[in-house]
């Protein structure tokens, strides 16, 4: 589908202490907290939905920490349809400890070997680790070079958490005698990395890591109650276990969980904060809260920044035949606002199939896809005038397709299509599945310069739409609530807050007037070649 997609969602969860146990620990005692694993990872199912994860420690077992994974949503790889293999499964993990992942790729294949945590088994206790990783590293080619330049490494992998993986084992190496200090290991990494790449680690000492990188791109929220700490990529999983409190870890610290103690370190040196602005308008869900900031009402807000702009610039589509419909789910917040603030009706013009495997939707052509996707219920909008609010356009094929089903099978008179955001002109490589300037839509039209009226009907027409309108820049950061400086918006600017995010942006244009395809961090090589 045209939809954005994410690299994935991370959580941990780790209960301290024998005695007093948390009011949110399983009946079973605190062994059994893993159990909670699966039920924060089905909250996470939006940030991932093709594979599925967790190790558990516990010192009892001979195998001290061990891993489950497996392909498929959190239901399918954990078993969830069938109570006496889920049981099974609980029974063999249990554990006072587990870090979990669900998984979207923007690198690699989508094979079991690729889902995460990722387990590297060693006969020293503070050797033998899982850990799971929520980002994109920049530098990724760049690091998986100077490791094959090593005459002794090999990659199984063609992914960054790969190369994570043999970066903290050799950091971890480098102590023959003693348990490392772990503060001082992820430091020596936060040197090497560029990029985005929240950490959760988990090792057979029975330590634990949560950490978030310097430049905060991704979320990641934090909760303790008692003796229990637990940790999501999103504030829902916490909030829905039944925890108070829940916070964001600041961007370049960490969670340490040593000796049955609980600290919260600074890790690496302050950059400028890079949050993405996109986890508030499209990725976290609807009810999640990062950095202080509400999803939702950032949506909301959004919504009536829509409806200001249609009311100033007057487009001739408000009278008593005019409705607003959303392209559920992500762009409903917006278009309840927005409807209210101009006094019209919010109506569900399209239905969505929650329902659909992701693997039979692939199978079928754009039109198909749509078709199965969604359903323009022509009760609502035959006849009528559409404010369609979007929350993006990144490659267009999606809303093309979309734009054809609501007046073929809808019979809609009009349709005019409102984004709840500006023009995507640039790739992401901090964990967004866009890598490329060939794939977008908008700098075909826009060609460097700004987006100006006639840009945006020249776009209508190659959509289909009887108009299109995005939203200016500033009304992001005023959305959000957060200066546009502590914001990553480089792929609404052009503007990266890395320096690696800028050289593969330079790369990316060359690659489009070249003629190269493929994601750019992958054919990186061949500048040098």
């Amino acid at each position: 589908m045209d939809e954005l997609q994410h690299e994935c969602g991370v959580a941990a969860i780790y209960h301290l202490e024998e005695l007093p146990t948390s009011r949110l620990v399983p009946l079973a005692g605190p062994e059994q907290v893993s159990r909670l694993m699966p039920r924060m990872l089905l909250d996470l199912q939006n940030r991932g939905q093709l594979a599925a994860g967790f190790t558990t420690y516990d010192p009892r077992r001979e195998k001290l920490i061990d891993t489950h994974r497996q392909i498929g949503t959190v239901i399918e790889a954990f078993r969830l349809s069938h109570q006496g293999k889920y049981e099974s499964l609980m029974e063999e993990f249990s554990g006072r400890a587990a870090i979990g992942h669900t998984r979207y790729a923007t690198c690699g294949a989508n094979d079991r070997s690729y889902a995460q945590p990722f387990e590297r088994h060693h006969g020293c206790k503070w050797k033998w680790f899982a850990f799971a990783f929520n980002g994109q590293l920049a530098n990724y080619a760049q690091l998986r070079d100077e490791l094959l330049h090593q005459t002794d490494y090999h990659l199984t992998r063609d992914t960054d958490t790969e190369v994570i993986m043999h970066y903290l084992s050799h950091e971890l190496s480098q102590h023959v005698n003693e348990c490392p200090d772990l503060v001082e290991v992820f430091s020596r990494l936060c040197e090497k990395f560029d990029g985005a790449y929240n950490i959760v680690f988990l090792n057979a000492m029975g330590d634990m890591v949560v950490m978030r990188d310097p430049n905060g791109f991704r979320p990641l929220c934090v909760a303790q109650d008692g003796p229990l700490f637990a940790a999501a990529s999103e504030s829902v999983p916490l909030l829905n276990l039944g925890f108070k409190e829940v916070r964001s870890l600041p961007p370049g610290e960490m969670i340490v969980i040593q000796d049955g103690k609980i600290r919260q370190v600074q890790f690496a040196p302050k950059k400028r904060v890079s949050h993405c602005f996109f986890e508030w308008i499209y990725f976290a869900n609807v009810a999640s809260n990062l950095d202080d900031r509400s999803v939702y009402l950032t949506r909301s807000r959004l919504g009536q920044a829509l409806a200001r702009q249609e009311k100033q610039l007057n487009f001739g589509t408000l009278d008593g035949n005019t409705v607003v419909v959303p392209v559920p789910d992500t762009g409903k917040a917006a278009a309840d606002a927005m409807a209210h603030e101009l006094g019209l009706p919010a109506v569900e013009g399209l239905m969505r199939n929650r329902y659909i495997g992701r693997t039979f939707i692939e199978g079928q052509n754009r039109a198909e896809r749509v078709q199965l996707k969604y359903t323009p219920l022509r009760e609502v909008l035959e006849g009528k005038k559409v404010l369609l609010v979007e929350d993006t356009i990144v490659r267009s094929t999606t809303m093309k397709a979309l734009l054809s089903d609501m007046k073929n099978r809808g019979h809609a008179k009009e349709i005019h299509v409102r984004v709840a955001c500006p023009p995507i002109i640039a790739p992401c490589f901090y964990g967004i599945d866009m890598s490329t300037v060939k794939e977008l839509f908008a700098p075909r039209f826009m060609k460097g310069g700004p987006l100006t009226e006639a840009i945006q009907n020249e776009m209508a027409r190659e959509l289909g739409a009887d108009s299109l309108r995005y939203l200016p820049t500033e009304e992001i950061s005023k959305s959000i609530g957060l200066d546009s400086s502590t914001l990553c918006q480089a792929c609404i600017t052009g503007k990266y807050p890395t320096p690696k995010g800028e050289e593969l942006y330079q790369l990316s244009i060359h690659h489009k007037s070249s003629g190269i395809s493929g994601r750019t961090y992958e054919q990186e090589s061949l500048k040098k070649s």
